[in-house]
């Protein structure tokens, strides 16, 4: 066959995109292919086995709606593109998420999908909870806590928390992190399947989880309702709450649902309840609604039939590779635990070496200083030594000085006492000398007044001579020299003889008188010069007085 011939049989084919949760894959696929074969390429390349609770979304005319699985994909409505896109989204959703999602990949893209509405605000969850959920999260992702590892900061640029959530509460991103660390540090020894187990667990408990939202009517003109399907069974709601429905209609209650172009009929099992009509937007969506109704109706009655020969393998299989996890990771966790004690051993180990090699230097140290020490202590003992020999001479030598002090001082108080005695000597001759001087100043007084008086009666006796000369003898009253020595001898016997004591009394009193005037001029300049003597002596006590002071 030629190699024309092998072209020409090759089947046309088209390119598709498909996006996952957390990936994105391309296939070429063949013209005749029908949506379940791409279906089956997906969940083979995927290793998906519980493929009915899956499919293929795509967008068209701003709806988004599901590829059908018994058609040609080409014939379907879809977006002209190339590669053509599709989304591989969860579209039905278990009652129990702990008992229908058997394998990981499963739980894994249930996870991946419901964390991402909570945090697109599809599905309502309360702040206390968005907490929780993330620190599951971060679990699944990062394993457990290591405080040296996840430093502050680490959950930076990750989307954890709903924007409603951040916007409610004015706290720092640093303050959510520490929340959520706090959460996650506590879920320690948790392997990731089961972190995102306990975080579906957690919102399958909420109130918009798994709910499809449609408006709808109660009549042609208004739309004042919405109709939500979920698991369960068909709830109407108002428009403004889609927490409590006003009506609720479990798929075990429902016989039919049926629509008529935009009408949606809702029939009862009891043939006597009132039947429910409602009125949607456009055909599209009631064609939605019945595909989704029939979906969750079959997954309802086939939850609570026996299960197949497939789902009974798949979940021995299922159970067999829990335990088998559950061992692996018990074992795992044991081997962490040991490897944890190792590294704790080790650290302490090492820890106590490094004390041990601390302890070992510091006893290095010490005993270089203890050498050093004794080395100064010996230096300082010699010093010590001669310097108690240098004290012992200086204390003898201050005892000497002491004693010759003592004995100064001895010395000086008897000088003192001595100089003091003749101090006040000196002060009783000072005023002896002082009474004897005023004594002779009267006594002078007295002798001038005295030899005043004699003078006085000597000019008084002269003059009497000369009148009685005079009288006597005229002739000779002006030649009084030329007079014999006889005769005036003769002539004036008594007279005479008076004049001559008197003159032997002046001479005589004015010899004694200069002769005690030089003897008191000369006392007078000894008892100076002995007042300066005892002036100076005790000068010169006082300063020795003043050294032994100093010396003591």
């Amino acid at each position: 066959m030629s190699i024309r011939g092998l072209k020409k049989k090759q089947p046309k084919t088209f390119k598709v995109k498909i996006i996952t949760v957390d990936a994105e894959m391309e296939f070429s696929c063949e013209m005749k292919w029908k949506g379940k074969d791409l279906f089956d390429l997906v969940c083979r390349a995927l290793g998906l086995r519980e493929t009915w609770f899956f499919g293929l979304q795509y967008t068209i005319k701003g709806m988004c709606t599901w590829l059908k699985m018994d058609k040609k994909v080409l014939d379907q409505e879809i977006p002209k593109e190339d590669p053509i896109s599709f989304h591989f989204l969860a579209k039905f959703y278990p009652e129990k998420v702990e008992e229908e999602l058997l394998q990981e990949i499963t739980q894994h893209l249930f996870f991946l999908q419901v964390k991402k509405q909570i945090l697109d605000e599809e599905i309502y969850c309360s702040p206390e909870a968005t907490v929780l959920l993330a620190s599951y999260a971060v679990q699944a992702k990062y394993g457990d806590y290591d405080p040296n590892f996840h430093e502050p900061g680490f959950l930076a640029h990750d989307e954890l928390l709903p924007k409603r959530v951040l916007r409610q509460y004015q706290l720092t991103a640093e303050m959510w992190e520490e929340k959520i660390t706090a959460w996650y540090a506590e879920h320690r020894g948790i392997a990731r399947d089961e972190a995102e187990m306990n975080y579906l667990k957690i919102a399958q408990d909420l109130e918009m989880y798994g709910v499809n939202y449609f408006p709808i009517a109660q009549n042609k003109n208004h739309t004042d309702l919405l109709l939500g399907v979920d698991a369960k069974g068909i709830h109407i709601y108002s428009i403004n709450n889609r927490f409590s429905p006003n009506k609720s209609f479990e798929w075990s209650a429902i016989r039919n649902i049926s629509y008529s172009e935009k009408e949606l009929t809702i029939k009862p099992l009891d043939k006597k309840a009132e039947v429910f009509k409602f009125f949607s937007s456009q055909l599209k969506v009631n064609k939605l609604i019945l595909q989704l109704c029939i979906g969750n109706h079959d997954l309802f009655m086939r939850r609570r039939k026996v299960d197949s020969i497939e789902i009974q393998q798949m979940k021995a299989q299922a159970r067999e590779e829990k335990a088998r996890k559950k061992m692996e990771n018990q074992r795992l966790a044991r081997e962490k635990q040991l490897r944890e004690e190792a590294e704790r051993a080790k650290e302490e180990l090492e820890r106590r070496l490094f004390q041990l090699e601390d302890e070992a230097r510091q006893a290095n140290e010490a005993l270089l200083r203890s050498q050093e020490a004794a080395e100064l202590l010996a230096e300082k003992a010699q010093i010590a030594e001669e310097e108690a020999k240098l004290l012992a001479q200086n204390a003898a030598e201050a005892e000497q000085e002491r004693q010759r002090l003592e004995i100064t001082a001895l010395k000086t108080k008897e000088e003192k006492r001595l100089m003091e005695q003749k101090m006040r000597e000196a002060e009783l001759i000072a005023v002896k000398l002082v009474k004897e001087s005023d004594r002779r100043a009267k006594e002078a007084e007295h002798l001038k007044q005295d030899l005043h008086e004699a003078r006085e009666a000597e000019r008084k006796a002269k003059q009497k001579l000369l009148d009685i000369t005079r009288l006597n003898y005229p002739h000779i009253v002006n030649y009084p020299q030329y007079l014999p020595t006889d005769t005036r001898d003769a002539n004036f016997d008594k007279g005479s003889i008076k004049l001559d004591l008197k003159d032997i009394d002046l001479k005589r009193l004015s010899f004694e008188i200069e002769r005690e005037r030089l003897d008191y001029l000369e006392k007078s300049r000894k008892f100076e010069d002995r007042l300066k003597e005892l002036k100076s002596e005790i000068h010169a006590l006082k300063l020795e007085e003043k050294q032994s002071g100093l010396y003591s």
